[in-house]
């Protein structure tokens, strides 16, 4: 495969492995390309590594836990660089100045996609990004006819680099790109073939130093794009004038809305909004109004993005783990405000470690609209806490924080579980921890 070019026969490091899965499916590639040497650095010990590590036991790799070594970078042809990993990093500075090639595994994944004749969809945006991807991914699954179509970027368990063997001219690969990622399509310059930008919102300011280096992150999902080669940019009406104003080389198309009359089974404003801008992709790809009509109104919504748990002894309960910014949390109080009936209380769970965004709005939101608010400790709590106007419980364990939900819930209402901040704590090291911990509490509540 053309993708080993970048490892075969030379000094790997993959800075990186992770407990998602995506970077074991990386280390899996790379070792089938024969490299010269391979190294996996992680500032994560053995023990937390486990799972991963037992993924990749019989291959002919180097681990460094628990720390990084500058001379390892010193001596690499080659790093693979994980996402979030910060931009100034002495380590990737090492590596640069002595020849090394840094690289992010979707990008290069991408590339190599575009130069086989896959059409590449990409999709970013602050909020709205995960649930706009599986809408177009789920929706080309079941109707499109010219090729295979594969999901990737920035989806659980899913190394796009591994899943790269597979595709073949007139596939489609589907990517749910987070800023970080397409800080690798920047070096690269290269974008999708399709673009989507949901919208923009301050986040991640606990890692960019404001939001013009944040957006420009974000931007790589246009910069690159080439009008001869028929590239297409579609962004929600919220952005238009933003997009615009940063001469993006392909003409944005303004995204408003999706029928009145259709019937979406997932709920708010903001997925009617996602749903708009699937439909114009699905419409540009082929399929016919009928088909986006049935499979938008079937599509059942993403885990941890407002996903329907079920009623629980008359309490329906929302699952919307992955709301780690003020603003997720306000379109998802305002989603259940706009559902429920008038003599129902919203019950909210909300907390975690702050990323340092501002808090006004939504404790604004709170306090006019929740009926029973129920924090997780943590420094982000402590921070939202001076704004609130109404009384909450706090507790140290999500487990403490949901039973006492269910205690104090009564048939009717609905348990909002929406933290508004990141999940690192002593409990979780990442949103997917706290996303499964907080289902298996929901159901032994039943």
């Amino acid at each position: 495969m053309d993708l080993c070019k970048y490892f075969h026969n030379k000094n790997v490091v993959q800075m990186g492995l992770g407990l998602l899965g995506r970077g074991v499916g990386d280390a899996k590639f790379i070792a089938s390309c024969k490299p010269k040497k391979f190294l996996i650095t992680d500032l994560k010990s053995k023990y937390e590594l486990k799972t991963s590590l037992n993924e990749l036991q019989g291959l002919d790799i180097d681990f460094r836990l628990s720390e990084h070594k500058r001379h390892d970078f010193e001596n690499a042809d080659t790093v693979l660089k994980a996402a979030g990993i910060p931009k100034n990093s002495q380590y990737l500075d090492a590596a640069e100045q002595n020849g090394a090639q840094v690289l992010m595994s979707t990008a290069i994944a991408a590339k190599y996609a575009q130069d086989l004749g896959v059409i590449v969809i990409g999709i970013t945006g602050t909020r709205g990004k995960s649930s706009t991807t599986q809408m177009i991914y789920s929706a080309l699954k079941n109707k499109y006819k010219s090729g295979q179509v594969f999901l990737g970027g920035n989806v659980r368990g899913v190394s796009t680099l591994e899943l790269a063997r597979k595709f073949k001219k007139g596939d489609v690969l589907v990517l749910e790109l987070d800023s970080w990622q397409l800080q690798g399509f920047g070096d690269l310059k290269i974008s999708p073939n399709i673009a989507v930008f949901t919208n923009f919102y301050p986040d991640h300011m606990n890692y960019y130093k404001d939001l013009d280096e944040y957006f420009s992150d974000k931007a790589n999902i246009f910069k690159h794009q080439d009008l001869a080669r028929g590239d297409i940019l579609f962004v929600s009406d919220e952005i238009y004038e933003l997009v615009k104003g940063h001469n993006p080389p392909v003409e944005p198309y303004e995204v408003s809305r999706i029928p009145e009359e259709w019937q979406l089974k997932v709920l708010g404003n903001h997925m009617r909004a996602n749903a708009a801008l699937a439909l114009e992709v699905l419409s540009q790809m082929g399929l016919s109004m009928p088909e986006i009509k049935e499979e938008l109104e079937n599509f059942a919504g993403v885990e941890g993005r407002m996903e329907f748990l079920g009623e629980i002894n008359g309490v329906k309960v929302y699952n919307d783990n992955n709301a780690t910014s003020p603003e997720a949390a306000i379109a998802a109080i305002d989603a259940v405000l706009a559902a429920k009936g008038d003599s129902d209380r919203i019950i909210l769970i909300a907390g975690g470690k702050d990323k340092g965004l501002p808090l006004q709005k939504l404790a604004d939101k709170i306090n006019e609209s929740v009926d029973i608010l129920i924090l997780l400790e943590n420094d982000g709590t402590e921070k939202l806490k001076e704004f609130l106007d109404i009384d909450f419980l706090e507790f140290e364990s999500l487990q403490d924080a949901t039973n006492a939900a269910f205690g104090k819930a009564k048939k009717g209402d609905v348990i909002l579980f929406s933290p508004a901040f990141a999940s690192f704590s002593h409990e979780f090291k990442n949103e997917y921890e706290r996303l499964d911990a907080f289902k298996k509490i929901v159901l032994s509540q039943g």
